[in-house]
């Protein structure tokens, strides 16, 4: 399973797909930002990361312009990552708080994380055809991934996207179709395909600068994810 995780790495990073965000994450990458001047700019897609036995998978949208499109790794160097990487540490998944770099030592437990687009697209906005495009990715994970059993997808955009896929798979969802709302959970179809998704708020500036999203909400989502992986010790 490493090393078809591996194959796939190699032919994310590769990817040329998608015109307009190859023009947007090389320019950003030459461009830079002002702060970031001294990086080299990864400048590439991103691949997922974490745990090759993991159940749990966090999917985001996209990799931010000047952090994961900076770093070389999904939130990683960004707001959006410091929050995600502080819950996750908090609930187990993660042996650090912090996320800045991509040799900083973090490793993931039982979890990994990957997004609907692996570039970065322009106001962190993709376009249908991009999500389209990205989306063999996403099932080839999921096909790798065979111990994945919670899906927590940060936002509207890739809750709807995990659903999509999940029904071009044959996977049946419930009657009536889920709807996102944070810290709505919804059982779906059998293995391959997670058992259970769980939608949150992305954890972006938007969200987390205005209240709409704080730190007990998120950390609520992954003692959720918990409570469906462990439901007897839950219980306990």
């Amino acid at each position: 399973m490493a090393s078809a995780l591996a194959q796939l790495t190699a032919t994310v990073i590769a990817c040329r797909k998608c015109p307009r965000l190859v023009r947007y994450r090389e320019q950003v990458a030459r461009v830079k930002k002002r702060e970031f001047s001294d990086w080299e700019y990864w400048g590439r897609p991103l691949p997922g990361l974490g745990d090759p036995e993991a159940e749990l998978l966090v999917l985001g949208l996209a990799p931010a312009a000047h952090g994961g499109n900076r770093t070389g790794r999904m939130f990683t160097g960004d707001s959006s990552g410091r929050w995600l990487m502080r819950a996750l540490y908090r609930a187990g998944f993660a042996s650090q708080p912090t996320s800045e770099r991509r040799d900083d030592g973090l490793t993931l437990r039982n979890a990994y994380i990957t997004a609907a687009v692996r570039c970065a697209p322009p106001d962190n906005r993709p376009t249908q055809r991009e999500l389209a495009a990205c989306s063999g990715y996403l099932r080839q994970e999921l096909t790798l991934l065979r111990r994945v059993r919670v899906v927590v997808a940060l936002g509207q955009i890739a809750f709807a996207a995990f659903l999509r896929l999940a029904q071009e798979s044959g996977v049946a969802l419930p009657h009536p179709r889920p709807k996102f709302r944070h810290g709505a959970s919804y059982r779906l179809g059998t293995p391959p395909m997670p058992l259970v998704i769980i939608a949150s708020y992305h954890p972006s500036r938007q969200n987390t600068q205005t209240g709409r999203l704080t730190e007990g909400m998120l950390d609520h989502i992954f003692q959720l994810a918990r409570q469906h992986l462990e439901p007897d010790r839950s219980r306990a």
